[in-house]
């Protein structure tokens, strides 16, 4: 897949002039995605103008660049506020292909230095993988890249590729550069970036568009500090080879993510059942080899439990009293009233 990576200045508050600026890239140069900036559409520092420069999810801006993507059979992404309800508004990549529209919403927004984001937008709450002609394909938008959790969630819901499109100054370039491969070799996905270029209000984008491997090496880069692109031909075979070598997707460990929301949320998130079943677990972990296990009470109490000893053999016996037969080359009982 032959994507485009554009390095290019919008023109604030201008929405026809930025949407002929894309149609004019996308009509000129030979690509199958086209990849352009944060906020593309309307330019990035609008302040209280955003709330004029928001369009609904269908709303004209999407269906005059979409036509642009069905005139030439491709997919473009590009960023722009959404009024996704009454008063709400969201900072989102949109993705056009010729008959589909997918949005994301940013997650993260950046609110310190010179950045207000949360002064105009809401927040995202999801990461969704969009499965189109041109692979599976997850979207982020600057600030979000720092946090590996959003990558490595999209990656383990399918992704091999992660698109981020970004307006991010020249003061934090380096942080950037060192983020982009290690979230590709981390998650063993391709990573494409694609940045605005130009001033607006003192902020001056430094560009560089750029894609990594899913080892991490860099395979193109547009220039710094002008208009520019570079296209890359992606070959996504390169993923099985990244994967067998080194697996960090099968080797995750989904558990580690409920600490880590408990430790986020300085709360429990576990309902008494399976406190329970991780009592039970606890009880018998690490005194015997487990090959399966018989649960009387329900899903919740063999959740716990399994957390606990790690044993994905689990037989649920649907029961008001609470106990568990761990099998190995004895059989050992525990019964809840006993702890």
């Amino acid at each position: 897949m032959k994507i485009c990576l554009v390095n290019a200045n919008p023109k604030k508050g201008n929405k026809k002039r930025n949407i002929k600026k894309i149609e004019k890239i996308v009509k000129g140069e030979d690509a199958e995605l086209y990849v352009f900036g944060e906020m593309f559409l309307t330019g990035y520092i609008c302040r209280e103008e955003i709330v004029s420069l928001a369009e609904k999810e269908d709303g004209e801006s999407i269906k005059e660049i979409q036509k642009i993507a069905r005139n030439k059979e491709c997919g473009i992404i590009f960023g722009m506020p959404i009024e996704k309800r009454s008063g709400l508004i969201y900072n989102s990549a949109v993705m056009v292909t010729p008959h589909k529209v997918y949005i994301y919403s940013k997650n993260f927004l950046a609110n310190f230095g010179p950045f207000e984001e949360k002064f105009y937008f809401a927040p995202g709450n999801d990461l969704p993988i969009f499965d189109t002609e041109y692979g599976k394909i997850g979207m982020c938008i600057c600030y979000d890249i720092f946090f590996p959790e959003l990558v490595k969630g999209m990656s383990l819901k399918g992704a091999d590729l992660i698109a981020c499109i970004s307006a991010s100054p020249s003061t934090t370039k380096i942080y950037f550069e060192k983020v982009l491969p290690a979230r590709a070799i981390e998650n063993t996905v391709f990573v494409s970036y694609s940045n605005l270029v130009g001033e607006e209000d003192g902020l001056t984008f430094w560009g560089g568009g750029q894609i990594y491997s899913p080892k991490g090496d860099l395979l193109a880069r547009a220039e710094y500090f002008k208009e520019d692109f570079v296209t890359y031909d992606i070959d996504f075979e390169l993923l099985r080879e990244a994967r067998i070598g080194r697996p960090t997707l099968k080797n995750t460990k989904p558990d580690l993510f409920l600490d880590l929301y408990n430790i986020a949320k300085d709360k429990d998130v576990f309902n008494e059942y399976v406190r329970m079943g991780i009592k039970i677990g606890e009880k018998i972990k690490n005194k015997m080899s487990i090959n399966e296990i018989e649960v009387y009470g329900n899903e919740d109490v063999a959740f716990g439990i399994k957390l606990s000893v790690k044993c994905d053999k689990i037989k649920v016996i649907p029961s008001d009293s609470i106990k568990a037969i761990f099998i190995g080359k004895e059989k050992v009982e525990i019964n809840a009233e006993d702890i």
